[in-house]
This record gives structure tokens, C-alpha cells and sequence, in this order.
């Protein structure tokens, strides 16, 4: 991991997005049964979000063993394709720190890098909103030479 690695600030608008959902913890990681669910429904090759949402004191009491929501999602635009299995999910607005990670994506030492060297020295808090990836064109599981973007829910420290 790259630790010279530097986010690009967005504040973006409130996004509605569909797809489908599992309860699970670090410890009983269920996301590539999740995508492999969503992939079977919906194959279409477009920008996809791997979405989770923490609960308020996750990361205050961290431990891999307590659960989150994880998503499978994409942007709804046309809901007339929309499997109808899939639910709603509407990602407030707010300020995001936005990482671009080339490497394995079982390689957790960017978070690593994130949350206990960037975001103490950054000047930003984490606010309680969700954390996601976005996988674009240059996304390859577990590749070396994949491609996404981690977006880190932030807030000025006051």
C-alpha cells in the first residue's frame, strides 16, 4: 500500500441506488455470496457500489465480530431494468474523503492506512453515514492491477 496516498474531497448530493442487502461482520464476511447474488440478477457491467452501513459506535468499540449492513448496489436510473427483488437505499448528502486504490482488493492494509494514519491527522472525524467502494470500468476481483475508489463519510473535527 502506498502510503503517500492522498483523498480527493467530494460533497455529493443525496443518490437514490437499489440492489440488494446482508447483515454480516468482518468475522462472517458474506460479500462475494452478496455479489454473486446481485451479478446472477443484475449482469449489467456499470459503475457498482459496494455499500456498508455501520452502526453509530462501530468503529468507537471495533470489533470483527460485530455486524453491519453490506449493500450490492447501482444508481437507479432506469427502474423499468430493476430486478424486482431489489430494494431502495438512498445515500445522504455529505463530505467524503475519496481514495483511489489500485491493488488487491483483500488487501485491507488501505484501510489500515485510512482510518488509523490519514483520518487522526487529517483535520476530519468520521461522520455516521455509509462507507462505500465504488467499482468502475478498471475493477478486477482480487487483481492486482484493480481499480476502485473508497469513500470515507467525513466531517471537520470541531
Amino acid at each position: 500500500m502506498d502510503e503517500r496516498i492522498t483523498p480527493t474531497f467530494i460533497h455529493t448530493e443525496e443518490k437514490r441506488l437499489v440492489g440488494l442487502k446482508q447483515t454480516m461482520s468482518l468475522t462472517h464476511n458474506l460479500t462475494g455470496e452478496l455479489w454473486k447474488l446481485f451479478m446472477q440478477q443484475y449482469p449489467i457491467s456499470t459503475n457498482r457500489i459496494s455499500l456498508q452501513v455501520y452502526p453509530s459506535n462501530y468503529f468507537e468499540n471495533f470489533s470483527p465480530n460485530a455486524s453491519f449492513e453490506k449493500w450490492a448496489l447501482v444508481e437507479a436510473i432506469d427502474l423499468e431494468t430493476i430486478p424486482p427483488s431489489f430494494k431502495q437505499f438512498i445515500l445522504p448528502s455529505g463530505l467524503y474523503a475519496v481514495f483511489h486504490y489500485k491493488g488487491l482488493n483483500t488487501d485491507s492494509s488501505i484501510f489500515q492506512y485510512i482510518y488509523s494514519e490519514w483520518l487522526p491527522s487529517s483535520g476530519y472525524i468520521l461522520d455516521n453515514r455509509p462507507h462505500f467502494e465504488v467499482l468502475g470500468n478498471l475493477y478486477r476481483n482480487n487483481h492486482p492491477e484493480s481499480e476502485e475508489d473508497i469513500w470515507i463519510p467525513i466531517k471537520p473535527m470541531n
